[in-house]
């Protein structure tokens, strides 16, 4: 995904150094207020899992990169996901370093242990934010930036098992 809105922050034209610790805030400051992609929470199966069965939690999780003029600077911004942190709508969460993938990976799972309805589970992504201004040496932000994920719906249903003849 690429941003290719364009911002300038102050008017000043001083020469931005890359590895000052003030560059990196205003840096940050920048990729806030542009906003880092809020990622879907996919769930398998659908809106609907059954209590005690394990239910596949994933994303798609494609870098974004975003170019902009800060203090008459041109800086190229690179946020790459790093950080997973599942909120599963019961109270629990879990924290991957990966973003799932579909079925038949079972990779990111919970297992719900009571019925429920109208659960909203998310996905929070923390993005590792490496920054180059004026085309030099790339630099990183050295926290992680949080963005979080829209909720989807889930009811977790309870099943019995039928016996039938042959």
């Amino acid at each position: 995904m690429t941003g290719q809105l364009r911002h300038c922050w102050g008017t000043s034209v001083e020469i931005l150094m890359p590895g000052d610790p003030s560059v990196a805030a205003e840096i940050r400051r920048a990729v806030e207020s542009v906003g880092l992609p809020a990622l879907a929470l996919r769930i398998q199966p659908g809106g609907e899992t059954l209590v005690n069965v394990a239910t596949i939690f994933h994303t798609e999780a494609p870098e974004f990169r975003h170019s902009t003029i800060l203090l008459g600077q041109a800086v190229e911004i690179v946020a790459t996901p790093q950080r997973f942190t599942w909120h599963h709508g019961d109270g629990t969460t879990q924290t991957t370093s990966s973003p799932g993938a579909p079925y038949p990976s079972t990779e990111v799972t919970h297992r719900y242990t009571q019925v429920a309805t109208g659960l909203t589970a998310r996905v929070d992504v923390g993005y590792r934010v490496s920054y180059r201004v004026n085309g030099g040496s790339s630099q990183e932000i050295d926290q992680l930036i949080t963005a979080s994920g829209p909720p989807t719906g889930l009811d977790v249903a309870e099943a019995a098992p039928v016996v039938v003849a042959p």
